[in-house]
């Protein structure tokens, strides 16, 4: 297992609370990784970006390939 620090400004890390938040507030259990922590959510995230290599045409790495290329990137 990886680990990985990363720097967020104070209103992103606020931002990523709020939706961690608001995620595990909805959690009824029919979904893929229980309520979310902030870590929880960043590491989802992950998963779904090394998609874009892993499975390029799963829904999950298919949606992240098009927020790196709205970001500028080509995937």
């Amino acid at each position: 297992m990886k680990r990985f620090t990363i720097e967020v400004s104070d209103r992103t890390a606020e931002a990523l609370a709020q939706l961690s938040r608001h995620c595990s507030q909805s959690y009824e259990g029919a979904n893929t990784h229980g309520p979310l922590s902030i870590e929880g959510l960043l590491a989802m995230l992950a998963e779904d970006a090394a998609l874009v290599i892993e499975r390029p045409g799963s829904w999950e790495g298919a949606n992240m390939a098009q927020v790196f290329t709205s970001h500028g990137y080509e995937v």
